[in-house]
């Protein structure tokens, strides 16, 4: 349901992208980037995190891990990741294939400055095996994202 729940966000809202299957799992950013051939810095991961009472998505760089200070200057609070069913709950998404499209309700979506570096990324769409390739400026514009200095 989720990789067609992200089939469809794209064929209603940029049908110009394809949602790529592979045969090879892409659920981690080395096997994302050696299935799709690219660095694994432009695998754009996605983290669900609790912020407070609020749940939000962060974009960053395959090989980025968050800064717990600058999250916290921007938020005021320490990022919490949610656990596994949690994530499939809030995003429909199994980890591995997390995404910012084809959500089930709307989620505040942040997309990491280290997007910035690539004319394309690869985010996950919605299955361990699925994933698009698109410009970061673009995904951030179809998920209505705010750009932030979040890693390291």
């Amino acid at each position: 349901m989720s990789l067609e729940s992200v089939r469809s966000f794209f064929a209603e809202k940029a049908p110009e992208i394809t949602v790529i299957v592979t045969d090879a799992s892409s659920a981690t950013v080395a096997l994302a980037a050696e299935a799709h051939g690219v660095e694994p810095d432009q695998i754009a991961k996605t983290i669900c995190l609790r912020v407070g009472d609020t749940i939000v998505l962060v974009v960053t760089a395959g090989t980025k891990r968050l800064d717990n200070r600058k999250f916290k200057d921007r938020f005021g609070v320490k990022p919490r990741m949610l656990g596994a069913e949690e994530v499939v709950e809030v995003t429909s998404h199994p980890v591995g294939g997390v995404c910012p499209f084809g959500l089930p309700s709307d989620l505040k979506v942040y997309c990491d400055i280290s997007l910035k570096a690539f004319g394309q990324v690869v985010p996950a769409a919605g299955a361990t095996n699925s994933a698009v390739h698109i410009a970061p400026q673009r995904m951030a514009e179809l998920v209505n994202a705010e750009w932030a200095d979040l890693c390291q």
